[in-house]
Formats: C-alpha cells, sequence, structure tokens
C-alpha cells in the first residue's frame, strides 16, 4: 500500500512540476534503515504549497494548517491515499525541537540537496543523508533513533 500511495503523490507532483524532498522513515528506508512505516512524509517549496493542497483535495484528512506537535512546528497537510497517510510539509518556516537544548531550530529545506533512489516502484529525490540524521538527532523520538542506528550502521 506504501508503494501505490507513494506513486500517486509523486506522480501528482511531477505532473505539476512541483519540486518535492522525501524526508523521514521512507528517506530512512532508502540508506538503511528497516523499520515498518508510518506514512510517507515530504517536503514542498513554501511558493507551490496550496497547489499541492488543491490538487490532492479529495484525499484530504487533515487540513492544510500551522502545528505545533510531536517536536515540529509546521505547516502542513496530510492526505489518506489507499489507506496511507502521506503528509506534505511547507518548507517555509519549517523547525523543529532539538530535544537536548528544548529550543527550536528551523529546518533549512534546500531543494537542490539530494540524492536519487529508487524506492516503492518509484525513482524518488531523498534528503541528503547527512541533513536526515542531523534533524533525526535533534528530534530523537523513538523512531529516529532507530532510524539513525540503522542509518548509521549501529543496530
Amino acid at each position: 500500500m506504501h508503494q501505490e500511495a507513494t506513486k500517486w503523490i509523486a506522480g501528482l507532483l511531477r505532473s505539476r512540476n512541483i519540486p518535492f524532498l522525501i524526508c523521514g522513515g521512507l528517506a530512512a528506508k532508502g540508506y538503511g534503515s528497516e523499520r515498518d512505516l508510518n506514512d510517507v512524509d515530504l517536503f514542498v517549496p513554501g511558493e507551490r504549497f496550496l497547489e499541492v493542497v488543491e490538487a490532492g483535495q479529495e484525499f484530504i484528512t487533515k487540513p492544510a494548517a500551522h502545528y505545533r506537535e510531536e517536536g515540529w512546528d509546521i505547516t502542513y497537510v496530510q492526505f489518506k491515499y489507499e489507506g496511507i497517510k502521506i503528509e506534505v510539509g511547507c518548507a517555509a518556516g519549517a523547525s523543529i525541537l532539538n530535544k537536548e537544548s528544548q529550543t527550536w531550530i528551523p529546518l533549512d529545506i534546500d531543494f537542490s540537496r539530494y540524492e536519487t533512489r529508487y524506492l516503492l516502484g518509484v525513482e524518488l529525490p531523498l534528503m541528503l543523508r547527512e541533513d536526515l540524521v542531523r534533524y533525526k538527532l535533534a528530534l530523537s523520538r523513538p523512531v529516529d533513533v532507530v532510524d539513525v542506528r540503522e542509518i548509521c550502521g549501529k543496530g
């Protein structure tokens, strides 16, 4: 099911020439994490975010809004496709909570920094490994700790 959801969102974005960057568990999988995926997470540029919201309107399960939850301070929309959650974040102004220092740090999403990997039957632009590890270490939620260990080959 993750494969169909990933194909759907990648197709939706590519058909409109909207740049995107895969992050979260799917990106971690591309770098060696083996934990089960919860959802599909990605970022799009701020100036294209509303276009994505409109394009996927019939699949929205959590409206596009600014949320501060689970260590994230971000504007995003959640879609559900074939039973799989897809969370599309607006790159503009996104921040994460550094668990250790308890400070909000900006996530400077650079769409020119990516690595292309073939995952779930789709060629995808993944957030660079070092950027992914940096934000997952800062968040340090249980899933992030697992991902970092597996990405870095420590477990």
